[in-house]
């Protein structure tokens, strides 16, 4: 089969699809999606959508949290660490008041143990949600407000708060902590930070 057959019958992967690096939401956007799920009473979506934001996890990892690893004697923790299932990497991230009430919540009206997935697959016993529904969830909370879901996933809830962070801080080190990046390197790729920097700093100089 000749190279011009072959291209004519074959299409990229990405055809029609928005490529590129997810687009972190807005801190509006996080308070307009938190209060619709509030009014909603989406209790699990809530929790999920919370701590998604706090912690900055890849849906992966996220998905597979046991309740344990937030959940200790009675309370929340207010700190909580993971092994990451694609760096093999510890990673610690911080639970926040607002978090912790609404795990709490959902913990308490699923009655959940410290043996169970935090988010259990509503479909397979013993198994956790699976990272296609968490996917399908954040497409559902950015449409809520109107946005382009093509152009939001699971990686902007991963995004959202580092780049929030980094924007008030300008501290890249703590960043690449938090997301439990090797490099600093990585991080400086993630957050986009160099063209961003850039573009801040020649908006304040007039020729």
């Amino acid at each position: 089969m000749s190279y011009a057959i072959y291209a004519q019958k074959s299409s990229p992967w990405n055809k029609g699809k928005l490529v590129g690096q997810k687009i972190p939401l807005k801190q509006e956007q996080v308070w307009s999606i938190r209060i619709w799920l509030e009014m909603e009473k989406k209790v699990r979506d809530l929790a999920m959508f919370n701590l998604a934001i706090d912690s900055k996890l890849r849906g992966c990892d996220l998905v597979k949290l046991k309740v344990s690893d937030v959940y200790r004697g009675s309370e929340v923790l207010t700190r909580s660490h993971i092994i990451q299932q694609k760096t093999s990497q510890p990673v610690v991230f911080e639970i926040t008041s607002r978090t912790r009430s609404s795990l709490t919540d959902w913990i308490s009206s699923k009655q959940l143990t410290s043996f169970d997935y935090l988010f259990p697959s509503r479909k397979k016993p013993n198994a956790h949600l699976s990272t296609r529904q968490y996917a399908r969830l954040v497409k559902a909370w950015v449409k809520r407000l109107g946005l382009d879901c093509t152009a939001y996933g699971t990686h902007s809830m991963r995004r959202t708060k580092a780049t929030i962070i980094y924007r008030q801080t300008k501290n890249l080190r703590a960043v690449q902590l938090l997301l439990g990046h090797t490099s600093l390197e990585s991080t400086v790729r993630y957050l986009g930070v160099e063209v961003d920097d850039a573009l801040e700093l020649a908006e304040h100089i007039e020729v």
